[in-house]
Order: structure tokens, then sequence, then C-alpha cells
């Protein structure tokens, strides 16, 4: 199957330059990005074959040949492009070696290299209060990260100047030493590998094409995210050099402890203490959520521990599937400070149910049988 003009690819004119074609391109994978299509195999396709497309026509050298020759004029220059026979050319059965060992050495295949390279990724840790991980939010994060130069349009050289073919290598990048049967390839120790030098540099990034700068983005934090969870904005890493792409930037989330909730998965926990009173004989109370107070009903005769669910008042997590709940564990709170007549009447109380304080407290009895039990079998 015949490949598709690079030029169609992108979308640009054959005399685009530089940046009409860095451009398109950042355009085209935005949006045919696999984590943006998944499980879409027409746009995996197009995405690769947009980087295609870019990695040749943002080199000048393979540009050059691909507007000569075509394609035929870029094959086996890396990239995927397709390659030649097995020990075809001048190179011969020496060369099969030179390729192993250069990668070893950190050289690449075969021709020569482009100063491109994609920018790395980067990762910010974002953290989060509960309700804002909860409801989702736009945030705005300032990160450090290196742009291109503006002066130099990212190529290094002082504006109205070029970037020179390496001497050492003749553009290649890499350097062949040969001995006896072996060829070696490593990566041209003079211009480490960019196949060109930078003789008269830019007086604004010296040389690199990139400067360390401060960004402003806007986050855009969907509802229900948790700790843990990663946000990925394309294009927003590290400047590529050379006019290469942009890495990506991951943002990281990180959920901060809430002073009521505990949140586990799609469910909420929260402790919520009660009196004595309502306790043992029932009643209602107040229970926070994270959208408003409830009115929570409480059994009689309620034990510390106990667990009562509110149903849809958790969360809903970020990649579907029902609203969890929020789960309450009462606790039942000891009365302190208390005045004298209040610990007459708790004294008349315990009175009152002495004579029959197992049938009040069937938890305390069945304790103490237990109690009894682990001590008679001590004595046996």
């Amino acid at each position: 199957m015949s490949k598709r003009d690079y030029y169609e690819v992108l979308g640009v004119s054959r005399d685009a330059d530089k940046k009409e074609i860095k451009k398109a391109y950042r355009s085209l994978a935005n949006k045919y990005h696999p984590d943006k299509n998944p499980d879409d195999a027409e746009s995996l396709d197009k995405f690769k074959e947009i980087g295609e497309a870019y990695e040749v026509l943002s080199d000048e050298d393979k540009r050059a040949a691909y507007d000569r020759f075509g394609h035929e004029g870029v094959n086996g220059q890396g990239g995927g492009y397709g390659g030649g026979g097995f020990g075809g050319g001048a190179g011969g059965f020496s060369d099969i070696f030179g390729d192993v060992f250069g990668d070893i050495f950190g050289g690449g295949g075969g021709g020569g290299q482009s100063r491109t390279r994609r920018g790395s990724d980067l990762r910010y840790t974002l953290e989060l209060d509960l309700e804002q991980a909860v409801w989702g939010c736009d945030e705005k994060i300032r990160i450090p990260t290196a742009v291109d130069c503006e002066k130099c349009e990212g190529s290094g050289a002082k504006p109205g100047t070029k970037p020179t073919t390496c001497p050492t290598c003749n553009g290649a990048g890499q350097v062949r030493m040969s001995q006896g049967f072996f060829s070696v390839q490593q990566t041209c120790p003079h211009c480490h590998g960019a196949g060109q030098i930078v003789s008269d540099p830019c007086d604004s990034c010296h040389g690199q094409g990139r400067k360390q700068e401060y960004k402003t983005l806007n986050v855009k934090i969907p509802a229900g995210v948790d700790t843990g969870d990663r946000i990925r904005l394309t294009g927003e890493g590290e400047a590529g050099t050379f006019g290469g792409p942009a890495g990506d930037l991951f943002v990281q989330v990180s959920v901060k402890p809430h002073a009521i909730f505990e949140r586990d998965g799609s469910n909420l926990y929260c402790e919520v203490p009660i009196s004595f009173a309502t306790a043992a004989l029932g009643g209602e109370i107040d229970v926070p959520t994270l959208d408003g107070r409830v009115r929570l009903k409480v059994t009689p005769e309620c034990q510390t521990g106990k667990l009562f669910r509110l149903r849809n008042k958790g969360v809903k997590p970020v990649r579907g599937g029902p609203v969890g709940d929020l789960i309450c564990k009462v606790m039942v709170e000891t009365p302190v400070n208390l005045t004298d007549r209040q610990k007459e009447l708790l004294e008349e109380l315990a009175e009152s149910m002495g004579e029959s304080s197992e049938q009040h407290s069937p938890k305390q009895k069945s304790w103490f049988d237990g109690v009894k039990r682990f001590f008679e079998d001590i004595k046996k």
C-alpha cells in the first residue's frame, strides 16, 4: 500500500516553514492522540502517520531528500519508514556488526541523525481538598519548564546564521571505528550526535535552542478524582530541542486528609458521636455530608461501633459507575463534668438495674462468662 504525501498528511504546503509544520503537527497529534481516542485503531494509525511525516519534514536533510526522491529518498533513515536489504550497499557484512556495536555505544542505525529531539515529559503533584476532588474544579498551576527560544526559534544559532555540518562526522552524528573484522559505530564526540555545529550561538539561549521559564496553566479537574489519578496535558511538557515536539505534562492528584470524612473508593466514612441518652432511647441527630446536613434516625439501644448507611451520599467515580454511600459509625460518648444531681440520677439508674444487670447489659454478661472460663481452663 502506497503512503500518502507527507505534506498532505500534515495539511501544509510544500513551501511551509518549520513553524507551520510544527504547528500543524501539534494540532493533529493532539487530535488523534491515543489517550483521547482509546481503542480506536484508525486514530492510532493516523497518529503514527502524523509522527512519521513530522520526523521527515522537520529535518532539513530528510526533507530535502524527500522533496527530491519522494518516500524512497528517506527509506532506511530510522523512524520506521522502511529499510533496505539485509546487507545491501557498500557496507556489506561488517555494517551489521557496526549497527550492533553502535547500539551498545549509544549510536543509532545507518544514516544521519536529526538534531530534533522530543522534549521530556514533566510531572506535577497537585494537592486538592476532598471537596475539590469530589465535585471537580479548575486549578491554575505554575511550573518551571524549558521552552523554545523565541529569538533563534529553537535553532540555537544566532539570528541570521545557521548551524554548520559537523566536520568530524560529516553530519552523520556518528563516527565509525574499524579494527580488523569489526566495525564499531559510536556517537560523534564533537557534535554529540547532532550532526551539526552551532559556531555562532544565539546569545539569548547560548546555543541550546531552549530557555528555562515559568508558565501558568489552567487544569480542569474532573469530578471524582482520587489520590494517584493522573491528568495528561499533551504538549505542555518541556520543549523539544531544535524544533522537536514538546513532551507532555502529567498532573498527579493528591487529596489532602479531611477533618471529618475518610474516602475509600466511592464511599465516604465518618464517626458520629452520640449521647448516652440518645444511644439508649434512640432519636434523631444531624449528620454532615458533602452537600449539606441530613437527619439520621438512631435506633434505641444503639451500641458504639454500629454502622448506619446513607445511600448515594458518597462519591461518583471519575471513571463512571454508581454514586457511593456515606457510612456513619456511631460512637457513644460518656458524659463528663456531671453535676452532683446528675451523678445521683446515674447512681439511682444503676441501682434500679442492679438485680437485672444481665438483662440490660448482655455483652457485659457474655464477656465476664468468657473471662471466667479462661481462668478455669488455666487451673486445669
